[in-house]
């Protein structure tokens, strides 16, 4: 019953959450949009009020703190009849509307002032805010200035339903000849697209997409991209297409594209894929010798664009599918001892239900906080798992597991006093409800220490919360996302509530390897701020020891069964392998894998050890990095700039399998690498992730030897060493050279 009533709990928390988030009425900002601009000789003020909004027009009060701007009468539009229930008739104002203060200067007209705007509205529904005062300082305009800006340029303050992107651009493709293709991509009424932003790439192994042939646009000035060429109503593009064989084929091409509606919403990047039944080539080419030069758009943006414009069940199926797939990663697998020892501690009689049960409210609790917690973190601007993967917080969570590792040697039993269990013995269900809740508390404790990853998935869902500020969509995704990451624990949950032994001798061993596995994780917790050596200290004594209770040190005898002696044999080669890694700490090793590669024996080894030092530059902030990329660009060098914190496993890994590869380091071998460490998370590394939206690391970043970051190319999260060194390569490869190669 107990057990029932926890996991409605959950359910009617959910509930409450998504039901409060519907019921609470929005900020008054967040319902009362405007923008003010100056005409010269009056302040204009555009208006948006949300639908089941609306403004009273006699409370409006205007007022400037300048001195030497006298304003004039205020002229209002006329509105519409409101029969308040208090008030009686009111005059009032719904959707968009237009004020308009004409003003007078007296002196030196100042460079800007600050307007005081007294206002108050209600809703439909019958909740009245209180009476809003807001000031706004307006930038005051000159002889030949440009024209002002209208309310709805601010992006995701459009009160319009927004269509979805396939209504909005309609895109067609189909062939001129064997070795070109010509696309459309035509765009409803007051909608543009960014020319800079439209890109073409096959799909195909034996053909390539060359470089586009785009009309002249027209010239928009973009409040945040600067000037713009942009295409209304239409837009056609040549594309040649190399070909490595002559025959017909239907080549399939993915088209990318952005744009956004006049004084309204932008888009996320979009990508279509397209079919076009190619005739006989006329000529054919070496692809291999072809580089790509379309501009990719990332896989988070290609995810984050999914979550905007799919359906929303199908968006939470793949994201469940991606959490699924991280579920074998560094990023969930350390859960697994976690949720194991959990179940082993339960006690004897462990049923396959109770272990699903148990791991049920281990995956619910880690979903709730992570999908809680991302929204928040992307909302508020936060670097949440820099936050939680602060050295005394590691240090703690590292010592839990070491008292829950003491508790599976039995070093402490835990009990209430007898006089209370006495009272309580009738109570049947308390150990085990008492148990689950712990159970959801570590998942949600272990979804903000344990899984210090990023992921292109994870990006892609903070990036359209922290952008469209869709919590729905974008939690939603994350919520199923963390889903997957948990399902196979709940398997590990049912299948360990079924073969665990029930009793005995077998019991004890079990638990004790489940020790074990919480002392390593206390180990691996505590190796993202311990130094190398002493980390592969902490995993000697722990190897070490753990071979003296396999038995490596017992001594057999003619009645020793095969139980005794496989424990002797693999305790024996554990104590070996546990001197081998203290002998490597003690000489300065680092790495479990070759703890003894840190010997020198003999100049050779110097050499070698020489030739795997990454050469990383460290970067700290803004203006270091400007001056990297500077220097860089005069020296004809392009950029790798490498985002790394000590707590992520992730960037450990690019670092011991991906930057030492010889084919990544021959790709890389014009250009300067970067690395920025934000392990303090600090007001400089704040401000140095912001400038280039990142969540996270391990991100990558590229610029080329223009000194230009290359968009589309980010890297989110661990890339093989092939996959890198081919992504690099692309990422610098010279855009011009693809028309060069196939022009006929």
């Amino acid at each position: 019953m107990i057990q029932k009533t926890f996991f409605a709990t959950i359910l009617l928390f959910l509930a409450a959450t998504a039901g409060a988030a519907d019921d609470r009425p929005a900020p008054p900002r967040d319902v009362f949009h405007f923008v003010v601009n100056d005409g010269g000789d009056a302040l204009e003020i555009d208006w948006a009020v949300e639908d089941g909004a609306y403004m009273y027009r006699d409370e409006f009060r205007f007022a400037v703190s300048d001195a030497a701007i006298v304003l004039g009468e205020v002229v209002l539009p006329d509105g519409e009849v409101h029969n308040d229930e208090f008030f009686g008739e009111q005059v009032v104002y719904r959707g968009n509307f237009y004020v308009r203060i004409p003003y007078t200067v007296e002196g030196a007209k100042p460079e800007s002032l600050a307007l005081t705007i007294d206002s108050r509205g209600c809703l439909d529904s019958g909740y009245c805010y209180m009476p809003q005062s807001w000031t706004e300082t307006v930038g005051l305009k000159k002889a030949g200035s440009e024209k002002k800006q209208s309310f709805a340029s601010l992006s995701g303050n459009s009160i319009d339903k927004a269509l979805p992107a396939d209504k909005v651009f309609i895109p067609d493709a189909f062939a001129v000849d064997g070795n070109t293709i010509e696309f459309g991509i035509r765009l409803l009424p007051d909608y543009y697209l960014y020319k800079s932003k439209i890109s073409v790439r096959s799909l195909n192994d034996n053909a390539k997409a060359g470089q586009l042939d785009l009309p002249k646009g027209k010239v928009k000035t973009d409040e945040w991209l600067g000037e713009q060429e942009v295409y209304f109503d239409e837009v056609f593009g040549k594309v040649a297409i190399a070909r490595a064989t002559p025959e017909a084929m239907d080549l399939e091409i993915e088209l990318n594209y952005q744009g956004c509606k006049v004084d309204g919403i932008c888009y996320l990047p979009v990508s279509k894929v397209l079919t076009v039944s190619l005739p006989v080539a006329t000529t054919t080419t070496d692809l291999s010798k072809i580089p790509d030069p379309s501009l990719p758009v990332s896989e988070q943006a290609r995810l984050a664009q999914i979550i905007t414009g799919s359906s929303i069940w199908v968006a939470a199926g793949l994201f469940f599918l991606a959490g699924l797939g991280l579920a074998f990663t560094p990023c969930v697998l350390p859960m697994v001892p976690i949720l194991s020892g959990i179940i082993a501690g339960d006690g004897d009689d462990v049923s396959s239900m109770r272990g699903f049960t148990l791991a049920l409210s281990y995956v619910m609790g880690m979903a709730i906080v992570y999908t809680g917690a991302g929204i928040a973190a992307a909302a508020l601007g936060l670097q949440l798992q820099a936050t939680f993967n602060q050295p005394w917080i590691l240090v703690l969570f590292a010592g839990l597991f070491v008292i829950l590792a003491l508790g599976m040697f039995s070093a402490y039993d835990m009990q209430m006093p007898s006089s209370i269990q006495s009272k309580l013995s009738g109570v049947s269900g308390n150990q085990k409800s008492g148990t689950m809740i712990g159970a959801f508390v570590m998942g949600a404790l272990s979804s903000l220490i344990v899984t210090a990853c990023v992921a292109p998935a994870l990006i892609a869902a903070l990036t359209v919360i922290a952008q469209t500020g869709d919590m729905l969509r974008g939690g939603s995704a994350l919520f199923a996302m963390s889903l997957g990451m948990g399902a196979p624990l709940l398997a590990v949950g049912a299948a360990q509530g079924k073969f665990l032994p029930k009793a005995g001798g077998w019991m004890v061993a079990v638990k004790n390897a489940f020790g074990f596995m919480m002392l390593g994780l206390a180990i691996w917790m505590l190796s993202r701020i311990l130094p190398g050596t002493v980390t592969m200290l902490l995993w000697a004594i722990l190897i070490f020891m753990s071979g003296v209770f396999l038995g490596g040190l017992t001594t057999l005898t003619s009645e020793s069964g095969v139980k005794q002696k496989l424990g002797k044999g693999f305790g024996f080669l554990a104590i070996i392998y546990g001197v081998i890694l203290l002998l490597g700490s003690l000489t300065g090793g680092s790495n479990p894998l070759q703890p003894l590669a840190s010997v020198n024996v003999g100049s050779s080894t110097a050499v070698a050890e020489a030739e795997h030092e990454l050469p990383f530059q460290r970067i700290k902030s803004v203006d270091d990095l400007d001056r990297e990329i500077a220097a860089a660009a005069s020296n004809g060098k392009t950029v790798l700039l490498d985002f790394y914190a000590d707590w992520c496993v992730s960037c450990k890994e690019m670092e011991a399998y991906t930057f030492v590869d010889a084919d990544v380091q021959a790709a890389l071998s014009n250009t300067v690498w970067l690395q920025a460490d934000v392990t303090a998370n600090d007001a400089t590394d704040k401000v140095l992730l912001e400038r280039f939206g990142v969540f996270g690391p391990p991100t990558i970043i590229f610029f080329g030897s223009d000194g230009e970051q290359r968009h589309g190319y980010e890297v989110v999260g661990y890339m093989k060493a092939p996959d890198f060194a081919k992504h690099v390569r692309q990422a610098f490869s010279v855009s011009d050279s693809m028309s060069a190669q196939v022009s006929r």
